[in-house]
C-alpha cells in the first residue's frame, strides 16, 4: 500500500540545503584533501607519537656517533644532540607547513639528520687534529647546502643518472660500513679503555638485541612498531643495577636552553671535505625525492617539479643553517614514509606537531641527555638492527635495478667493492693526495663515485640504441 505523503517539510530532498551562518555542509566536508585535513586531538596525538617513535632512534644516532668518533664529553655530546633534534624540529615544521610558492613540499614529511653522511662525516674527522674536527665538518656542510639549493630546480632531469642501480649501491654501503660502529659499541665504545671488549659490555649488547627480537617478534602494532626503542629502554635499565649507565650528563645538563651559534668553533673550508659531502648531498637529494615522490602516491596528491624543488630547496636552507647550531646534512626519513602508508593517516598536520615536539625536545637539553645515559654496548646491540637494516633498504632498492642484465652485475659488483675497500683494507689509500684519501676513504663516497660513473659509461655514453638502467622509482 502506498504511504501518505509525509507533508511539505521533505518536498524539497533533492535540493542541497542552503548555508546558513558558519555551518560547514557534507560537501564542504568531503572536499578536504587527507593531506590537508585537521584531526582532531584524540586522532592526532597518537599518530604524531607514531612518527616521534619511528624517527627518535635516526635523529640521534648521528650526533651520538659523531660526537664520540670526535672525543667529545657527555655535556658535548648532550649539546650535539640538542641541536639535532632542534634542527630536525624546524626542518620538519618548514617541510609540512612551508610557504606556498618559495619552500615545503607540503606533505607529511620528516626532514632530519641522515645517517648517509655519518662515514663521510667520520673520515674529514679522522684527517683533522683534534679542535678542527667539527669546524672543518660544518664548513662543507654549509657549501654542500648551498650545492643543494643550487641544484635542487634542476635536480628533477638529474634524477635519471640516479637509478635503482646507483641509490640501492649506495644505501647498501651506507648500512655495511657503518656496521663497525655498533660492534665497537658493544665492546663498550672506547678502544683505549681496559675493559674493551669485556664479557659485561658484549653481554648487555646481546640481552639488548634479544630484546627487540623478541618484541618484533611477539609484538603487535604500535609495540612491534616501537621495538628499537623498547630495546634501548630495558637495555639501560638492566645496566643500571651493573653501575654501568652513565648519570653525569643529566645532572649537568642545563633544563632549557637553545644552542649557541658555532659553539664548536667557526666553519673552516677544506676543498676535499666540501667535494666529499657535495657527493652525499646529491644522494640524500635522490633520497627526498623517492620519499617525495613515494608520498605523493600514498597520499594520492601527485608530486610534481615544483613540489620537487620546494622540497629539497626546504633540504638545502636545512642544511646550511643547521651547522650554525651543530646539525649535520638534512634529507628525508624513508621510515617515517612507512608510517604513513601503514598507519593511512595522510595529515601533513600529524607531522607538523611531530616537528613541534622534537623543537621541544631540542629546547630542553635536559632531555636529550636522556639519551646520553643509554650505554654504549646497549647502543651496540640496538645498532646492529638499525644500521642492518639501512642495508636490507639498498638491498630491496637493487632488486628494482634489474639485475638479470649482466652490465648491471658488473656495475653493482665494482661499485660495492669501490666501497668496501675502506673497510676492508683501511690503509689501502694511505699513499694518495689527501683530497683523494677523504673522497676515497669514504666508502659511501666512494661507491657512490662509482656507481654513478659506471651507470654512465653503461647506460648513457654512447648508447642511445640500449635501454637505459630502470629510472628511480617512489618505492
Amino acid at each position: 500500500m502506498a504511504q501518505p505523503a509525509k507533508g511539505p517539510a521533505h518536498a524539497p530532498c533533492s535540493t542541497p540545503p542552503a548555508h546558513t551562518g558558519n555551518a560547514v555542509t557534507p560537501d564542504a566536508v568531503t572536499s578536504v584533501h587527507p593531506v590537508d585535513e585537521k584531526l582532531h586531538p584524540t586522532r592526532l596525538v597518537p599518530a604524531a607519537l607514531q612518527h616521534i617513535a619511528a624517527m627518535y632512534a635516526g635523529v640521534v644516532t648521528p650526533p651520538l656517533i659523531i660526537g664520540q668518533a670526535c672525543g667529545l664529553d657527555l655535556a658535548a655530546r648532550t649539546r650535539l644532540i640538542a641541536a639535532s633534534l632542534l634542527v630536525a624540529g624546524v626542518a620538519t615544521i618548514l617541510q609540512t607547513i612551508g610557504v606556498k610558492g618559495l619552500v615545503g613540499n607540503r606533505l607529511p614529511f620528516v626532514n632530519a639528520a641522515s645517517s648517509a653522511g655519518i662515514a663521510p662525516i667520520l673520515a674529514i674527522a679522522e684527517s683533522n687534529s683534534k679542535g678542527h674536527q667539527l669546524p672543518a665538518v660544518y664548513g662543507a656542510v654549509m657549501v654542500a647546502g648551498v650545492f643543494c639549493l643550487a641544484v635542487g630546480p634542476f635536480f628533477g632531469r638529474l634524477l635519471r643518472f640516479f637509478p635503482p642501480l646507483v641509490t640501492g649501491v649506495v644505501i647498501t654501503l651506507i648500512g655495511v660500513t657503518l656496521m663497525p660502529v655498533p660492534v665497537s659499541w658493544a665492546q663498550g665504545g672506547d678502544k683505549n679503555a681496559a675493559d674493551f671488549g669485556a664479557m659485561p659490555h658484549l653481554a648487555l649488547a646481546g640481552f639488548t638485541l634479544a630484546v627487540i627480537l623478541l618484541v618484533q617478534r611477539f609484538g603487535r602494532g604500535f609495540v612491534k612498531q616501537v621495538a628499537l626503542l623498547f630495546g634501548l629502554l630495558i637495555g639501560t635499565l638492566a645496566a643500571i643495577p651493573f653501575g654501568m649507565a652513565d648519570f653525569g650528563a643529566l645532572k649537568s645538563a642545563p633544563v632549557a636552553a637553545l644552542p649557541a651559534p658555532f659553539a664548536f668553533g667557526p666553519p673552516e673550508f677544506q676543498p676535499a671535505a666540501i667535494l666529499s659531502l657535495c657527493i652525499v648531498m646529491l644522494v640524500l637529494m635522490t633520497e627526498s625525492s623517492a620519499g617525495m615522490l613515494a608520498l605523493g602516491e600514498i597520499c594520492e596528491r601527485r608530486t610534481d617539479a615544483r613540489t620537487l624543488t620546494r622540497g629539497l630547496r626546504t633540504d638545502g636552507i636545512a642544511t646550511l643553517l643547521g651547522p650554525v647550531f651543530g646539525g649535520f646534512p638534512t634529507s628525508a626519513f624513508a621510515q617515517n614514509v612507512g608510517v604513513v602508508s601503514l598507519t593511512r593517516v595522510r595529515s601533513r598536520y600529524v607531522v607538523a606537531v611531530a616537528g613541534g615536539a622534537l623543537l621541544v625536545l631540542g629546547a630542553f637539553p635536559v632531555l636529550g641527555a636522556v639519551v646520553s645515559l643509554v650505554p654504549m654496548p646497549v647502543l651496540g646491540g640496538a645498532g646492529i638492527v638499525l644500521f642492518g637494516s639501512i642495508a636490507v633498504s639498498g638491498i630491496r632498492t637493487l632488486s628494482e635495478a634489474g639485475l638479470d642484465d649482466s652490465s648491471n652485475i658488473v656495475l653493482v659488483a665494482v661499485a660495492l667493492g669501490a666501497g668496501i675497500i675502506p673497510l676492508a683494507a683501511p690503509a689501502f689509500y694511505a699513499g694518495f693526495p689527501a683530497w683523494a684519501r677523504t673522497v676515497l676513504g669514504s666508502g659511501i663516497s666512494a661507491g657512490a663515485l662509482a656507481a654513478v660513473l659506471l651507470n654512465l659509461f653503461f647506460h648513457h655514453l654512447g648508447t642511445r640504441s640500449r635501454h637505459p638502467a630502470p629510472a628511480l622509482k617512489s618505492s
